[in-house]
């Protein structure tokens, strides 16, 4: 399941709060992206068809669910961004990161933690 970043967009908006209408999820994007009515309406339509959400009726409202979880869709980004970008190489990225100083003393200690726990095999 590929997820494009408009998609992202609308999938954040309902992993924040479930369930949404057109017009909550239009009026979010529209403050944020810009987007038209129509543009959201046509994005829900699409993602229905790819299963990534889905919608239930409740007279003339429609109120719209994410049915992709949010560490699912996160780890396969993330695999296809390593592999498209660094050929599939944490070290490769972790390398960049490192080398422009874009790890703040905070993000270190992040990550030595979770080494840790890998190591420790938690």
């Amino acid at each position: 399941m590929k997820v494009t970043a408009s998609e992202w967009y609308i999938l954040e908006c309902l992993w924040e709060k479930e369930p949404q209408t057109l017009m909550n999820i239009f009026t979010r994007l529209n403050e944020t992206q810009g987007w038209a009515k129509s543009t959201c309406a046509t994005m829900l339509k699409r993602m229905e068809e790819k299963k990534l959400i889905h919608h239930e009726e409740e007279g003339r409202t429609k109120y719209f669910y994410a049915d992709a979880k949010r560490d699912e869709v996160a780890q396969k980004e993330t695999k296809s961004f390593l592999n498209r970008i660094y050929n599939g190489s944490v070290s490769m990225m972790m390398s960049a990161l490192v080398d422009k100083n874009e790890l703040s003393s905070e993000d270190i200690s992040e990550l030595e933690q979770i080494l840790g726990k890998l190591k420790k095999g938690i």
